[in-house]
C-alpha cells in the first residue's frame, strides 16, 4: 500500500539545514500568506479540523483562539518535542529531516496569536538533533524567515531550544513549562490553562512536533484541501510507528482512518517467522492492549475510543503468540513506577500497588480479591491522578484484564470461592 506522504515528503530529499532547499520544495509559502492576513489564521485552523497529534487530539484552532483572545504584553509558542513515549519515533524523523517545516508552523502560530518567542523543548535522549536544529535555526534567521522583522514585516518571532533531562513526566505540557522555567518537572494544577496563563504566567500555545508541521500545509493549501484527507472527525494524515513483532518496523504516513489490518499486513508485513498475531498495544506505553480479533479497526480517535483502544501518538506495538501478556504489562508498569514524579498520591502509590498485584498474577499467587482490588485501584487512578501519566498508566493493565481474562488466573480464597 502506497503512503500518503505530506509531512514526510521532504525526508531524505532535501538538505534539512538549508532553508533554500525547503523553499525550493514549496516551503515558507504558508508563512507568507499568514503574514499577509494574520487575522484569518485561527479561523482557517478551526475550519481545517486539525486535532493535536501528540495524543490528546484537542482541536488546534480552538486552542489557538484562547491565546489569541487573551490580552498580554508577551505570548509564547512551545513545541513539545519531548517524545518520551516508548515506541514513538515520528517527531525525531521530522526534526532531523525537515526542521524548517516545524519552524514555519511555529512562526505561523506566533503570527496568529501575537507571540514573538518560541521554544522547542527537546527530549534529552536526542542530543544528535541539537546541531541540526541549531544550524537550521541560524540558516532560517539569516534568510529572514524567523528572528526580527520576519520576511520584511514588522513582526518578530525568535526560536530557542531547551533540552529536557530525560523525564517522561515532562511530556505533560504543564510539567514541560515548569522545566523550561528552571523548576522541577512536575505537573501544575489546572485551571488556569496554558492558553491563558502558561509559561511565566503568560498566554502560551503548546503543540506537538507533528501537529505544528501540519500547519504550513493547511495555511498554504487551505482548510478544504486538508479536510479532503482522512475522516470527517479526524482530517489529515497521521504518522504511525510500527514496532514489536513486525517484519517492517518504522514510521509511515497514511490518512486518518486507515485500517489497522492494512498497517499490520500490507505495510508491516505481518509477524516474523510466520508466527500468529496475539495482541496489539495501541497509542504507546500507556495505551490499550487489544486482542488480534480487533485488528479491523479504523485508525482515528473516535473509532479507536469506541473499540476500547487508544490512537494516542499513533504507536502500534504488535505482539505475537510467543509473548506472555503478563510480562508485557509488568514491563510497562515498572516503567511508570520509575517515571512517576511522585507529586500526587494516586499515581505515586497507585502504580506501585499495581505492580505488586501484577507480580502476584505472574507468580500464580493472586486471589479473587486481588483482581478486584487491582481493577479498583486502576479505576481510581484514572479519575483522581493529577496528570496524564497517572490517569493513563492503568490503561494497559485494565485493558489486558478485559481482553485477556484467561491470563489473569486467580485462586479461590479461604472460603472456597472461585
Amino acid at each position: 500500500m502506497e503512503e500518503t506522504r505530506i509531512l514526510l515528503k521532504n525526508i531524505g530529499k532535501i538538505n534539512p539545514v538549508s532553508s533554500a532547499d525547503y523553499v525550493a520544495a514549496g516551503g515558507y509559502k504558508g508563512l507568507k500568506k499568514a503574514i499577509s492576513n494574520p487575522e484569518a489564521i485561527v479561523d482557517i485552523m478551526k475550519d481545517s479540523g486539525l486535532r493535536g497529534r501528540g495524543g490528546a487530539g484537542f482541536p488546534v484552532g480552538l486552542k489557538w483562539s484562547f491565546t489569541k483572545g487573551t490580552p498580554s504584553d508577551q505570548k509564547y509558542i512551545i513545541c513539545n518535542a519531548d517524545e518520551g513515549e516508548p515506541g514513538t519515533n515520528k517527531d525525531r524523523i521530522l526534526m532531523s529531516g525537515d526542521p524548517h517545516s516545524l519552524f514555519e508552523g511555529m512562526a505561523i502560530a506566533g503570527v496568529a496569536v501575537g507571540a514573538t518567542k518560541g521554544f522547542i523543548y527537546l527530549r534529552a535522549e536526542y542530543p544528535y538533533l541539537l546541531p541540526i536544529l541549531n544550524d537550521a535555526i541560524k540558516d532560517a534567521e539569516a534568510a529572514g524567515f524567523i528572528g526580527k522583522n520576519i520576511l520584511g514585516s514588522n513582526l518578530d518571532f525568535e526560536i530557542e531550544i531547551r533540552s529536557g533531562a530525560g523525564a517522561y513526566i515532562c511530556g505533560d505540557e504543564t510539567a514541560l513549562m515548569e522545566s523550561i522555567e528552571g523548576k522541577r518537572g512536575e505537573p501544575r494544577y489546572k485551571p488556569p490553562f496554558p492558553g491563558v496563563s502558561g509559561l511565566w504566567g503568560k498566554p502560551t500555545i503548546i503543540n506537538n512536533v507533528e501537529t505544528l508541521c501540519n500547519v504550513p500545509q493547511i495555511i498554504d493549501k487551505g482548510a478544504e484541501w486538508f479536510r479532503s484527507i482522512g475522516t470527517e472527525s479526524c482530517p489529515g494524515t497521521k504518522l504511525f510507528t510500527l514496532s514489536g513483532n513486525i517484519n517492517n518496523p518504522g514510521v509511515y504516513e497514511f490518512p486518518m482512518g486507515v485500517n489497522m489490518r492494512t498497517l499490520f499486513k500490507e505495510v508491516g508485513g505481518g509477524c516474523p517467522g510466520g508466527k500468529k498475531l496475539f495482541a496489539v498495544q495501541t497509542g504507546g506505553a500507556s495505551g490499550a492492549i487489544i486482542n488480534a480479533e480487533m485488528l479491523d479497526m479504523p485508525m482515528d480517535i473516535e473509532c479507536c475510543a469506541k473499540a476500547g483502544a487508544v490512537l494516542g501518538a499513533g504507536d502500534l506495538m504488535f505482539i505475537d503468540e510467543s509473548i506472555n501478556i503478563i510480562d508485557v504489562v509488568e514491563n510497562l508498569i515498572e516503567f511508570f513506577v520509575e517515571e512517576s514524579c511522585g507529586k500526587c498520591t494516586p499515581c505515586r502509590e497507585g502504580n506501585t500497588r499495581l505492580l505488586e498485584f501484577v507480580h502476584k498474577f505472574k507468580d500464580g499467587t493472586a486471589r479473587e480479591d486481588d483482581l478486584e482490588r487491582l481493577i479498583e485501584i486502576g479505576s481510581f487512578m484514572q479519575v483522581s491522578s493529577l496528570c496524564g501519566l497517572g490517569q493513563a498508566s492503568p490503561v494497559p493493565v485494565l485493558s489486558a484484564i478485559k481482553n485477556f481474562p484467561d491470563k489473569f488466573i486467580v485462586k479461590s480464597d479461604e472460603r472456597g470461592q472461585n
